[in-house]
């Protein structure tokens, strides 16, 4: 997606609102798997492409997308930060999966194998990541102490991507 020095000044702006830091990059210690709800990787690049949102602020965005045959595009650098979950943008990398269109739980074998793949380079290229957890598990994540969030009452609940993919994706990681 596109990263220039509009992406990045908005950011920054997130971050300082959301986060209490100016920052435009990460060190990574968690991985957000999500799906689009739509069903192309084409019309999810086209919505994550631009760097401002209608409102003036950044855009959401993921570092990585996964097309329903198992193909993965990076879309960001692995080390700057995208918005794609509320309280984890500045400590996590997001993949987001094509597929969930009206929250049906339809990603595909091949995107558990891709995602699988994914989560264990990205471990390996970053000891810190100790998390993995679906958008829907959020909440749960607390736990971590990961989650940061300075504005009160911006929270959201996701679905996303469904508990049968995490589970499928968890039994994959522990092989």
């Amino acid at each position: 997606v596109l990263w220039n020095t509009e992406r990045e000044k908005l950011t920054r702006e997130y971050a300082l609102k959301h986060y209490g830091t100016e920052q435009a990059d990460i060190k990574p210690q968690a991985i957000i798997l999500h799906w689009t709800a739509g069903s192309t990787w084409k019309s999810a690049y086209n919505h994550f492409y631009e760097p401002k949102r209608d409102d003036g602020s950044v855009n959401v965005s993921s570092q990585f997308l996964v097309d329903r045959d198992g193909t993965i595009y990076q879309l960001l650098p692995t080390d700057v930060m995208a918005r794609h979950a509320i309280g984890y943008n500045w400590c996590s990398i997001g993949v987001e999966n094509v597929g969930g269109v009206n929250g049906a739980e339809d990603l595909t074998e091949a995107q558990i194998r891709a995602n699988v793949k994914l989560i264990r380079y990205l471990q390996k290229q970053y000891p810190d990541i100790h998390y993995v957890f679906g958008h829907y598990e959020q909440d749960a994540a607390h736990a971590t102490g990961l989650y940061k969030e300075k504005v009160v009452g911006y929270h959201s609940s996701k679905v996303d991507p469904g508990s049968k993919f995490m589970q499928a994706v968890r039994a994959e990681l522990e092989k």
